[in-house]
């Protein structure tokens, strides 16, 4: 109490000052609408500040729930447009009378691809070697396997090399091991390549000469490829190159995806390519 006591009388005046400058704010409040309506107006502009920035830091930590949430989606569309695109009429496209089973009397159709999307982090990504590689936070107690094609949202990424219980690491397009089959918006096939020079910039290969194709042009995944899905962007043309001895075109593309700042992926199992590898097999042996 003493203590109390002595505070009060050390700061007496200062508390007076306090107190007064306190009541002379209610009282113009209360009394002058102009200078009241400018303390409220003060008053919610700190305030509003004040929320906004807590708003911010709520954001913030919140935008890894966020990306995951809108990435689970993303894989949920994609599969969708995979279904829609990924059919055959049979009542067009074969003779063979199939038996239709009760429940399918509205549609004809079978599949001769089903993709199943796995969305995963990378944790590490490498863009300076020869053969570059990225660790993604989803492994074999995912589904994850050897083979599988990973993707982004704006295109080919590579291809699972390695996998652990919950991690696994992947072939990067970045790779002069990796050759993936491609097509130009045409409908032309040829395969897309890396030359090690730069991570941005891929190379198309085995284009015809007498193929009309100009700087802006987009290359695309087509239907050939075992593991990814066709339509996936690759990248556009911003180069081409004619090569006189085999009159072939070598072609530079920008690659769609942006290997410097990759985040989330999408691992894509094709749930019929062991059939079709067997089948392949099985040709070839003969």
């Amino acid at each position: 109490m003493r203590n109390f006591i002595f505070f009060i009388r050390r700061f007496f005046n200062l508390i007076l000052f306090l107190g007064l400058e306190i009541v002379c704010v209610i009282l113009i409040e209360h009394t002058n609408t102009m200078q009241g309506n400018d303390i409220i107006s003060s008053a919610n502009t700190v305030s509003g500040i004040i929320y906004k920035k807590q708003s911010d830091v709520v954001y913030y930590f919140g935008l890894r729930r966020m990306n995951d949430s809108l990435i689970d989606e993303n894989a949920m569309l994609r599969k969708k447009l995979d279904l829609a695109h990924s059919s055959v009429d049979t009542l067009k496209d074969s003779l063979v009378h199939a038996k239709i089973a009760p429940l399918d009397t509205t549609s004809h159709i079978v599949r001769y691809a089903d993709y199943v999307y796995r969305t995963a982090r990378v944790i590490n990504n490498s863009t300076n070697a020869s053969d570059n590689y990225i660790t993604i936070n989803r492994g074999s107690s995912d589904g994850i396997y050897k083979g599988l094609a990973v993707i982004s949202g704006t295109g080919i990424v590579g291809r699972i090399e390695h996998v652990s219980a919950h991690f696994s690491s992947l072939l990067s397009i970045l790779s002069t091991k990796l050759k993936v089959s491609a097509k130009l918006k045409g409908g032309t096939n040829g395969f897309v390549v890396w030359d090690e020079k730069s991570p941005d910039i891929l190379t198309l290969v085995d284009v015809p000469q007498q193929v009309t194709v100009k700087k802006g042009d987009t290359v695309y995944t087509n239907n050939y490829s075992l593991y990814f899905p066709p339509d996936v962007m690759i990248g556009t043309v911003i180069k081409t190159e004619i090569i006189k001895k085999n009159a072939m075109q070598l072609i530079l593309l920008r690659s769609s995806t942006n290997f410097h700042s990759l985040q989330y992926v999408y691992v894509v199992e094709n749930k019929m390519a062991g059939e079709k590898k067997q089948l392949e097999d099985s040709s070839a042996k003969k």
